[in-house]
């Protein structure tokens, strides 16, 4: 049986520059919302390391959108391939 070589899937550019374009925003909009604290050295420190945290949540459902298919189907749970009684 021969072998199809598989398609380069355009997912993973997009998301690549996606990923790119969110750490800079997210980049600007810390170094804004930090000049509009006040000049308090420890509020300014839970501040950077929160905002440090928060940019990686949305990266879970971006990474999966850019690993599946073009033509893979979302997965299904397995109480629904169950035999039935």
């Amino acid at each position: 049986m021969p072998v199809t070589p598989a398609r380069p899937s355009w997912r993973k550019p997009v998301g690549i520059l996606l990923i790119l374009l969110l750490i800079a925003f997210w980049a600007w909009l810390a170094a804004t919302v930090a000049d509009w604290l006040p000049d308090f050295r420890l509020l300014r420190l839970l501040f950077f390391l929160t905002a440090g945290l928060i940019w990686i949540l949305p990266l879970k459902p971006l990474l999966k959108w850019m690993e599946r298919g073009p033509h893979q189907a979302p997965s299904i749970r397995s109480s629904d391939t169950a035999p039935p009684p």
